[in-house]
């Protein structure tokens, strides 16, 4: 795979599946690759869109996050869910018993077959240490600066293993803001997502781990454009990353 420019955001941060990995990490066992068919197979069942537009971005996203996932990880919580299409295809497509997605609002598919709720975005209706792990997919930078420790530590709360997926951005510069700011445009306002939003750079991604008790002990890019819109928006502006919570052992898969 070529490189495509993932920024390390810590010192024990991967980058590219080609390239090592977190000195003592080993490699997580369901690391195993997922196909634009799969993903197109389980969108185009429930989007007509992808029917006949094929879901690269997904992919991308997908199969970054695969490649980090810990095959411990059965019950997966979903927050700022969306439509609920992600959550689904983590359903369709990981080894996972239970998958259920929250948000503020119920914008969810109504062809989906996973577990949906509302909540207040303050306190997840859930008890302590229910989950395995929690995902945040396009969610942080959605949501206000003031607010994000507070939820990232109601999501380490709900997770009885400390570890929490992230696929957000990294921006570099101001016209790295512009560039995000207009993927939001082309990619939420058909589905009725949000567009207000503050992007964060790495110094912003490092503090913010610190701050809410967590550890980036992994991440990874995959490409998610190509051509004149990879010119545009280059790839390197996509992350997915794992946190752990540090007053917790590391998990090993066995």
């Amino acid at each position: 795979m070529t490189d495509i420019g993932c920024q390390p955001l810590s010192d024990r941060s991967g980058s590219l599946a080609t390239k090592s990995r977190p000195m003592g990490e080993q490699e997580p066992r369901a690391a195993i690759d997922i196909s634009l068919a799969e993903v197109t197979s389980t969108l185009a069942a429930r989007i007509r869109l992808y029917r006949w537009r094929r879901p690269t971005y997904q992919t991308a996203l997908l199969r970054s996050l695969r490649r980090g996932w810990r095959s411990s990880h059965k019950a997966v919580l979903d927050v700022g869910g969306g439509t609920g299409i992600i959550a689904q295809s983590v359903k369709d497509l990981f080894e996972v018993d239970r998958v259920v997605s929250i948000d503020v609002e119920n914008r969810y598919l109504d062809s989906l077959d996973i577990e949906t709720r509302t909540y207040d975005g303050r306190t997840l209706p859930f008890d302590d240490d229910t989950f395995d792990c929690v995902l945040l997919c396009n969610v942080l930078h959605h949501v206000p600066r003031e607010a994000r420790v507070a939820l990232l530590r109601e999501c380490r709360r709900v997770t009885r293993r400390g570890t929490i997926y992230i696929k957000d951005h990294i921006a570099q510069s101001r016209l790295d803001h512009l560039r995000l700011m207009l993927l939001d445009v082309i990619g939420n306002v058909p589905f009725g997502g949000m567009v207000d939003a503050s992007y964060l750079e790495t110094a912003d991604w490092q503090s913010l781990a610190a701050e809410s008790g967590f550890r980036i002990d992994w991440q990874d890019c995959d490409r998610y454009r190509d051509g004149i819109m990879a010119g545009l928006f280059p790839n390197r502006l996509e992350v997915v990353m794992r946190w752990r919570d540090v007053a917790r052992q590391p998990e090993v898969d066995r």
